[in-house]
């Protein structure tokens, strides 16, 4: 076991966590002296991650660092069913071959931060699949559909008249049967999760084992510093993303979410971080801050040589002015002055005005070096500009 009192593991695990139920539960099972299981679920949905999801894996490696073991189990059965957490419609379930497909990529991601030795990889599919329908039938016995409808998404379906199919209610009961056939100490999830969680909580009561202590995180804003990471709205920083591509990004975030960033990403001591909040507040540029963030994700996820010459390019290309030999030279007509959503679609830097409109909110558009985020801007017939969306788009510009 790693060498931390039970109260500093306590406050290592609290770190950017939304909430545990029960606090006191962990803490008593903390001055346990066996390795606790900490379950944390994924439904092989889509074959890449990002670094929102990386705030749970996050966690999970706290704990494989005070000595414990961490379950992470691939729902590769409820993956077939479809999770409707959030859901305003039935999802359509995964094929069999989506979902292996996604399970073998998760593998080959998660390994960037958690530790293989300590971690087993479980497939759902090993005992649920086992289930007798007599079985199934004694499990769903065990809740009500009025329990059921407390839950968020199913509540507002159903007062709205959206259908919500049998199979739906079977997952979370699936799920919590999940800890009950791990016999799993603690399970994480995301803040959306929670009601699936207290349900594992639950059954596991009913199956005569001790209740589970749920741990929900946050769900982490993207670049916009607004919505929810997602791939879908195109403000996500993939795991995958090449260094210079991720270093970009991550300077690209406003100087909020940059601590919102390191409160949740970061393995910086939380004493480091108030160390450069003081710093920042006596004067520094959080640019400097920033750059330290980025440095440390890059490193993460390729390796610290990366991540410098990540560093090195973004110094050259933002800060010294260099741009692209082959950079085009276009002319765009308009009369009178033209919307900068427009311009770019124009000069075929976007594909269309609306992806013009999502590029200027995440502020990854840029006038002559300077970041612009004020998406009604209108430029004046007879101007010339060098315009830049993402890292690798340019174009000098004269409305015409």
């Amino acid at each position: 076991m790693a060498m931390n009192t039970p109260a500093e593991a306590l406050e290592l695990i609290k770190r950017g966590t939304e909430e545990i139920l029960l606090e006191h539960d962990l803490a008593d099972r903390l001055r346990e002296t066996r390795a606790l299981r900490v379950k944390a679920g994924f439904d092989p949905t889509a074959p890449d991650l990002h670094i929102g999801h990386t705030v749970l894996i996050n966690k999970l490696r706290q704990f494989q660092e005070l000595g414990h073991e961490v379950l992470f189990l691939i729902g590769d059965f409820t993956g077939m069913i479809g999770d409707p957490t959030g859901k305003n419609v039935t999802r359509k379930p995964l094929s069999r071959e989506d979902v292996v497909e996604n399970a073998r990529t998760y593998q080959e991601q998660i390994f960037k931060i958690l530790d293989p030795d300590k971690t087993r990889i479980l497939f759902n599919s090993t005992w649920l699949s086992a289930l007798q329908p007599a079985e199934l039938i004694q499990l769903a016995a065990k809740y009500t559909v009025a329990r059921m409808l407390e839950r968020d998404d199913f509540s507002k379906r159903y007062a709205s008249g959206q259908p919500i199919a049998i199979h739906e209610f079977l997952y979370p009961l699936l799920q919590g049967y999940d800890s009950v056939a791990m016999r799993a100490d603690v399970e994480l999830g995301g803040t959306d999760q929670k009601f699936n969680l207290l349900v594992g909580r639950e059954l596991q009561k009913q199956y005569g084992q001790t209740p589970q202590v749920v741990l929900t995180v946050p769900i982490l804003e993207g670049l916009d510093g607004v919505q929810k990471m997602s791939k879908s709205l195109g403000n996500y920083i993939g795991i995958r993303d090449e260094p210079g591509e991720m270093f970009g990004k991550l300077m690209s975030i406003s100087d909020e979410l940059m601590w919102r960033y390191l409160e949740l990403l970061s393995f910086r001591p939380s004493s480091e971080i108030a160390h450069w909040r003081q710093e920042v507040e006596d004067g520094l540029n959080p640019r400097d801050i920033k750059i330290r963030l980025a440095l440390e994700i890059v490193a993460r996820f390729h390796s610290p040589t990366q991540a410098e010459a990540a560093h090195q390019a973004f110094i050259e290309q933002f800060r010294q002015g260099k741009l692209p030999e082959d950079m085009p030279e276009l002319q765009v007509l308009a009369e009178g002055t033209l919307a900068l959503p427009n311009l770019l679609k124009e000069a075929g830097l976007t594909a269309s005005t609306s992806e013009s409109l999502r590029m200027i909110k995440q502020g990854a558009v840029r006038i002559d070096g300077e970041r612009v985020t004020d998406a009604a801007l209108t430029l004046p017939q007879g101007s010339q500009h060098i315009y830049q969306v993402g890292k690798r788009r340019f174009a000098r510009v004269k409305i015409g």
